[in-house]
């Protein structure tokens, strides 16, 4: 993903649905990327993450400010970003009187606010620009779950957080504020993959399996967020 202009943004040229319809095998892993693109990830280094997380905030922002009255009451009302923190640098926020851990990535209730340890976006960002977008859209999926206009929090609030991440982005790129570009949804297969039950930044049965998460994502993509509703 590379920004064109202020506002605009890169995702992917294939459809989430094409990438299930081929199975498990097309569940791209950060470990099995080509040389090339490894190099490509490398010399993109901490100003280009930086780039694509403004630009991540602001498409994610634009497609709910935009939509919101489309699809529920009140006033839409943007999560507060306290931005990144890591173990060597920025002390991790508080949230509800405990510090959010390390190597995830949160929405805080207690202060309407988005939170992430930069160390995991690195990690991430070296598979593809992609990560960081997906990351942002799911947080913000759940900022949206806890808005007093949200009629219908799922008790799978995690799937539903990647469904509403889905229609956010997918959203955005039929407003024209987002392109997607050839091998970008490889790189979100791969996000969700890593960031499913069984890793070191999550716990067993909050995220789902990667498949349930490729699926819910890929729900949001084809449905928009009324299909997030009811799951």
């Amino acid at each position: 993903m590379h920004r064109r202009m202020p506002g605009r943004a890169a995702l992917a040229v294939l459809l989430v649905a094409t990438m299930l319809a081929g199975g498990g095998t097309a569940y791209a892993s950060t470990a099995g990327r080509s040389q090339s693109g490894a190099a490509v990830a490398q010399a993109r280094g901490m100003d280009g993450m930086k780039s694509d997380i403004a630009t991540a905030l602001y498409v994610v922002d634009r497609f709910w400010a935009s939509h919101w009255s489309r699809y529920f009451a009140g006033r839409y009302y943007r999560p507060n970003i306290f931005g990144g923190y890591s173990r060597g640098g920025r002390p991790a926020p508080f949230c509800g009187g405990r510090r959010l851990t390390y190597d995830n990535a949160h929405y805080c209730p207690n202060g309407h606010y988005i939170a992430w340890d930069t160390d995991l976006m690195k990690q991430g960002y070296r598979s593809g620009d992609a990560w960081v977008y997906d990351v942002i859209a799911h947080e913000w999926g759940h900022a949206v779950q806890a808005h007093p206009g949200f009629p219908q929090r799922s008790p799978a609030a995690e799937l539903q957080a990647d469904c509403l991440a889905g229609a956010a982005l997918y959203g955005a790129a039929a407003d024209g504020t987002l392109r997607f570009e050839e091998g970008d949804v490889r790189e979100i297969a791969a996000a969700l993959r890593a960031m499913a039950d069984k890793t070191r930044w999550t716990r067993p049965g909050d995220h789902g399996s990667a498949s349930q998460r490729i699926a819910a994502f890929d729900r949001g993509a084809a449905y928009g967020v009324p299909g997030c509703m009811g799951m």
